[in-house]
């Protein structure tokens, strides 16, 4: 597993490939002598990049505690459900096995953030130009978000970046089972260790990225999730950066990145 250190920073929201490869190239020379102190690492073909949207492609503006009590009834019904969940709440699964009248009105609550999130919907720094870079390497980009259609649509309209398939949570089951993954790499004809998946959550992107057998990167803004080597095996991601700007590196460094073959 690779951390790449200090940000990479690229300049304004937009494709700009001589500062951008400047910048990356200074960023890069900034880590190889980490990087020449660890284990070689094979550099499979990356043909697709998988994305999460909420935390990862778009700055976090959902407050997701005050949602949870709310929710499911207070601070108690809280802190119970993250207890259950060794410190982390699932609250799709939750509600699942809820009466209709309940269910109803949780997901009332549910869509109500949302939107309120929607209304403030912003761009994370380095999504475009890490986009435009996949686009001028042939390399596909996807998304899966347990977040509804309409948020998916909203971001496709709003910051005019498409993903293909981009995958809501009306795709079931929802992450972090590896099926939408999976129902990516079919649709792409690519299979899965050609792929990675990036995303801000352990829990659902990076354990959805290992069931499926792809490659994982971990976007931890505040590091918050601690050091590498203090994870689960079953929650480690290969890689974990605190930018996507970032991603840059990891992809240049780790991988060969091939262009996907004309059809």
């Amino acid at each position: 597993m690779l951390r790449i250190p200090g940000p990479l920073l690229l300049g304004p929201q937009r494709l700009l490939l001589g500062p951008l490869a400047r910048g990356r190239r200074a960023a890069v020379a900034g880590v190889r002598a980490a990087m020449s102190s660890a284990a070689p690492r094979s550099r499979r073909p990356l043909r697709g990049v998988v994305f999460d949207m909420d935390g990862t492609l778009t700055v976090p503006v959902i407050d997701f505690p005050a949602m949870y009590r709310e929710v499911l009834g207070g601070d108690e019904a809280y802190a119970a459900a993250r207890a259950a969940g060794g410190g982390a709440v699932d609250i799709l699964h939750c509600i699942e096995g809820w009466a209709p009248d309940k269910q109803r009105h949780a997901y009332e609550v549910i869509a109500r953030f949302e939107k309120e999130g929607l209304d403030r919907l912003q761009i994370m720094p380095g999504a475009s130009e890490l986009c435009g870079f996949l686009d001028t390497k042939q390399i596909r980009r996807g998304l899966i978000t347990r977040n509804v259609k309409d948020a998916v649509d909203l971001f496709h309209q709003k910051f005019g970046m498409t993903f293909a398939p981009a995958l809501s949570r009306e795709f079931r089951p929802y992450k972090p089972d590896p099926a939408p993954l999976l129902h990516i790499c079919s649709t792409w004809n690519i299979p899965p260790h050609e792929v990675i998946m990036v995303g801000d959550s352990l829990k659902d992107d990076i354990v959805c990225g290992k069931r499926a057998g792809a490659s994982t990167c971990l976007l931890d803004e505040t590091g918050r999730y601690g050091p590498h080597d203090s994870l689960p095996e079953e929650v480690k991601p290969d890689f974990m950066v605190s930018s996507l700007t970032e991603v840059f590196t990891v992809l240049e460094e780790n991988f060969d990145l091939a262009p996907v073959p004309a059809e």
